[in-house]
């Protein structure tokens, strides 16, 4: 085997041991340029030879695979608990009063902390209330209206 056989099969196990350590992809598309141009230098192909088929197969496999990926993948991703209890519907189980910096509710069967949207308000246990805003580990709530209970 010559110099650039072992050059070629490099690139190719080092791309595809990358690519099956992270969670993306990252580097599959320099797999099949590699092969091509391992099988370039095979059959006695030029260096420049070599290389330009490394680069085309590359491209072409980054051409196939990336929208394919985009649509696998579909984007978006899953709400966390952060942002999938904003606006909806709490329980108090800890009356809810921000001067005495106290106050939890019950919302989608988990319990956080609490203080009113508007600071003098205390809310009583029992009450239902809408979720507002979150500020760090606490959630911002609102008693819900007439037409809301």
């Amino acid at each position: 085997m010559e110099m650039m056989e072992y050059v070629w099969l490099g690139v190719t196990i080092v791309a595809a041991v990358v690519e099956a350590a992270v969670p993306a992809l990252v580097s599959i598309w320099f797999v099949p340029g590699g092969i091509l141009a391992l099988i370039a230098s095979l059959c006695g192909g030029s260096v420049l030879l070599q290389c330009l088929l490394f680069l085309g197969g590359s491209v072409a496999a980054l051409a196939v695979t990336r929208p394919l990926a985009r649509r696998l993948h579909k984007g978006g991703g899953t709400s966390t608990n952060a942002d999938r209890v904003l606006g909806e519907v709490a329980v108090v189980t800890e009356e809810v009063d921000n001067l005495r910096e106290a106050g939890r509710v019950s919302v989608l069967g988990n319990s956080w902390a609490a203080r009113s949207q508007t600071p003098e308000e205390v809310i009583p246990l029992g009450e239902k209330v809408t979720v507002a805003r979150i500020e760090g580990v606490k959630l911002i709530v609102a008693p819900q209206t007439e037409e809301g209970k």
